[in-house]
This record gives structure tokens, C-alpha cells and sequence, in this order.
């Protein structure tokens, strides 16, 4: 296992979350060869989710649950949870395409750049940065006739989304670059002197009383409130991973920003899902997370000031609470405050360059890594804040960033490090599992990893979206 590249990774982001020993062994099954890539998309990924899994195992022990002696993943379970929005069907049709029309790379003079138009708001600021219609040709004729930088410069200052595409070299080059490569994979630390929280290993909703309760009742997260404050994947994937490990997730969503038709299968799996305005319902808001143990909020930086969620604000509002954010970019730097997706960190970063078959057209990973990783990255810091708090007290704080996990994942290809090959055997249907809902019902990827020969498993039926109310049970 040593010398296996998922294992290296896996070290790697395990010392970035702040974890000492692990008293459990992880192991990994399944060819390799599901995700192809260039980088080594595949590995990473185990490494992620291994990450959280093994934050999980620390966890549980910790809290007097059973100690896991083994954990396992299974390297196609993985690649398949990390297309999980692929796979999704209701009433066994697909729920939505994972990218709009304007969501993609265009030629432009001297180059290409990525736009991202999945919502509404995102597609008209495009639409008034290039000043033309919805007509794809439009847009295509608009952007072939500026430069790369000049598209990203336009469409940002008019609220859109779009990164010029880059080599690896030039975005380290950049100001912004330099910024991510000088962050920590996971940053933060502990902030105020509030005291440990001691939260001892609980039943799922449902299970007998703790006297008499078998040890196959109890997971990791159980009794542990998560307050989820995400949308798209990344966040969506850190706290419905969270959920299948036992954690009672309430999701809260603006009520004048709908979802993107796929997401509200996908990102509430396990979950809660209601609706509250922040800006008229701050009181709400306050008592919800004076009895949460974790918050996980993926706006970007600083949009969330406004209703007290800094982290200085929720140390002293709410000291002991574990706070997990993510960002594209992260919190600092020229690029701070700038919105981002996957895609377009992609494009900025090298990725899609290092991706091109052919040189010339930039590519993509076979599965939305930084969304993904990042997002069982953010559930293993979540769980790994729980551990500290408990131990060292004060309000436990990280920061997580796509572009982050971007610049690991470049750097383990500039290491040398190879990414897997070899043959897949089997189909994504092996990890497919249905639920029922309100619409009907809803095939999606089962959480991958086992504990001791356990499997997780998603709640059901699915929560619809906006249909609890903003309150813990």
C-alpha cells in the first residue's frame, strides 16, 4: 500500500486536516482504470474520500462509539460517486443536463476562455457583459472577436462567471496564483477559549436507547447537527456525506434563488431541506445555529458577512461551533471575492490545458474532481473539527478551496506522480441504489465506504426541496 499513489495522496491530506496516527487501516479494492486522465484524477479522489472516511472512524472512537479496524473503499464505487449528478434519474429519466448551453469554452482571438450560465442570474450578466442576445452563435461571434483576458475582465465585472484559459504556468505566475499556491490544502485553527463540547456516541433517529443499543446502531455523526448553507456539488457532496454518517443535516436555500433542476435530488441526499431569507429572518437564523455543531457554508467569501457568519462574529455569537467554508478561490488574495465553479477553476488553473487531447482544444477530468474532493475534503474537516473541539475547545474553523485542491492535484502530476491505469471491470449499476420521494422514484449513487464490513447508506425517502421547516428535530 505504501507505494501506491492514492496512499501518498491520502497522507498528504490527512496531515493538511491536522490528524496524528490513524488507529484505522484503509483499504482500497477494484482495479484501476475508471476515471482516465492525464492527472491523477483517480487517486486523488480515493485519497479524498479516504480522508473522510478515515476523519469518520477517528470520530466515532473518539465519542465511545465501536473502534473500526478497517475501512474500505472501492476504487469504481468511487468514480462513480464522483459523477453522482450523471447518474441521477427520477422515474428512471435523467433529471437535468449538468451544464447549460453558455456553460463552456469559446474561441476567442488569441485563445479560449470558460463561461458558466447554469443560472439564470449568471447566464444575463453574461448575456449584458457581451451585450447581445441568448442566440449561442451571438455569443460565440462576441467573444471570437476580444481576447481571452478581456472576456474574463468584462463578464466578472458585470457579476458573470468566466476564467480565461490558462497553462499552469501562467497561472502560477499570476498574482492570484500565487496566492492559492502559498495556501495551506486546508486552512484554519481554533479561535475564542469556549469549552469542549462532549458529544457522546448516539443512536440514528429511531434506534433503541443507548442502554440497550447493538453497536451496529450507532455511526460517526449520529446526534451531531449540521447546518448546511451550499448549493451546486461540492458543498452539497461534504454534508450529504456527512448525513450518510449519521449527522442530522438541515439545508437552508434562498427562497428567491431556485436550484438547477438536478441539484435538489443530488445535494440533498440524507438531508433536511427548507427555505429561509437571511437578511429578514437573522433571528432564525441565530437560533438555528446556537444548537448546531457545525456549519458548512460555501458562499463566497465575505457574502455572508452581512448576517454575522465571519468567523470572529460566530466565535463570539456561537463559540464551540465547528465552521467549515469553501470557496472557489479561497478568502484572499485579487481572486477572494470572486464567484467560481469547478469548471472554471479548471480553466484558470492548467487543468484544461493538461486535460487537451489534442493540444490545441482545452479538456476536461472525466469527473468534477475539484467539486467532489473538495467536497469530502470539507466533510473530513468538519469531522476532524468535531475531534479537536472536543479535546481543545474554542470554535474550530477551516477553509477549503477549489483552487486548493486544484494546485495539489497539479502538483502530484508535477511530481512524477503517475495516475492509475489498467482496465475497469463491472458498471455503475453495481452502486446504484433508489429512494422514494414526493415525485417519485429517485435512483442516485450509494455513499461509498464501508466501516468494519458496514455500508453506508442514504435516508429515505428524499427530502423535497424547501419542504421542512427551518428548525432542528
Amino acid at each position: 500500500m505504501a507505494d501506491e499513489l492514492w496512499a501518498r495522496l491520502l497522507g498528504e491530506a490527512w496531515a493538511a486536516l491536522g490528524g496524528g496516527g490513524r488507529g484505522t487501516e484503509l483499504q482500497v479494492t477494484g482495479v484501476q482504470g475508471w476515471l482516465p486522465s492525464h492527472l491523477p484524477v483517480e487517486d486523488t479522489a480515493i485519497a479524498c474520500a479516504g480522508a473522510a472516511l478515515l476523519a469518520a472512524a477517528e470520530l466515532q472512537a473518539q465519542r465511545g462509539g465501536p473502534v473500526a479496524r478497517t475501512a474500505r473503499l472501492d476504487r469504481g464505487h468511487v468514480a462513480t460517486a464522483f459523477r453522482s449528478e450523471a447518474y441521477l434519474r427520477l422515474n428512471g429519466v435523467s433529471a437535468g443536463a449538468g451544464f447549460a448551453s453558455l456553460s463552456r469554452f469559446w474561441p476567442t482571438r488569441d485563445g479560449w476562455v470558460r463561461t458558466h450560465g447554469n443560472y439564470a442570474w449568471h447566464r444575463e450578466a453574461l448575456l449584458r457583459a457581451l451585450g447581445i442576445g441568448e442566440d449561442p452563435d451571438q455569443v460565440a461571434a462576441a467573444i471570437a472577436g476580444r481576447a481571452a483576458h478581456e472576456v474574463e475582465d468584462l463578464v466578472v465585472g458585470a457579476g458573470g462567471i468566466a476564467a480565461a484559459v490558462r497553462t499552469e504556468a501562467q497561472w502560477r505566475a499570476e498574482p492570484a496564483g500565487q496566492v492559492v499556491a502559498a495556501a495551506r490544502l486546508v486552512e484554519g485553527g481554533r479561535l475564542g477559549d469556549a469549552p469542549p463540547r462532549r458529544r457522546a456516541a448516539g443512536p440514528l433517529p429511531g434506534a433503541a436507547p443507548r442502554a440497550v443499543m447493538p453497536p451496529s446502531a450507532v455511526l460517526p455523526a449520529a446526534g451531531i447537527r449540521v447546518l448546511d448553507l451550499t448549493r451546486v456539488i461540492a458543498g452539497p457532496v461534504a454534508t450529504r456525506y456527512l448525513a450518510a454518517l449519521g449527522a442530522d443535516v438541515l439545508r437552508l436555500d434562498p427562497p428567491n434563488r431556485p436550484e438547477v433542476p438536478l441539484h435538489p435530488y443530488d445535494g440533498l441526499l440524507g438531508k433536511r431541506s427548507a427555505l429561509l431569507d437571511l437578511a429578514t429572518d437573522a433571528a432564525r437564523l441565530d437560533e438555528l445555529l446556537s444548537a448546531a455543531d457545525v456549519l458548512v457554508h460555501g458562499y463566497r467569501p465575505h457574502a455572508l458577512d452581512r448576517f454575522g457568519l465571519t468567523p470572529g462574529a460566530l466565535a463570539e455569537r456561537h463559540p464551540g461551533l465547528v465552521v467549515v467554508s469553501l470557496s472557489a478561490w479561497g478568502s484572499t488574495g485579487p481572486w477572494g471575492g470572486r464567484r467560481g465553479f469547478d469548471s472554471i477553476v479548471q480553466a484558470a488553473s492548467g487543468i484544461a490545458v493538461a486535460e487537451s487531447a489534442d493540444g490545441d482544444r482545452p479538456g476536461a477530468m472525466p469527473c468534477q474532481l475539484l467539486d467532489h474532493g473538495t467536497g469530502y475534503l470539507c466533510a473530513a474537516a468538519a469531522l476532524r473539527g468535531l475531534a479537536d473541539q472536543a479535546v481543545a475547545g474554542g470554535t474550530q474553523v477551516r477553509e477549503l478551496s477549489l483552487a486548493r485542491t486544484a494546485h495539489w492535484l497539479l502538483g502530484s502530476a508535477a511530481a512524477g506522480l503517475a495516475p492509475a491505469s489498467g482496465g475497469r471491470a463491472g458498471g455503475a449499476a453495481d452502486w446504484l441504489t433508489t429512494l422514494d420521494s414526493a415525485e417519485g422514484a429517485v435512483t442516485v449513487v450509494r455513499p461509498p465506504g464501508q466501516l468494519d464490513g458496514r455500508e453506508l447508506a442514504w435516508p429515505s425517502p428524499l427530502a423535497r426541496y424547501g419542504g421542512d421547516r427551518p428548525a432542528w428535530r
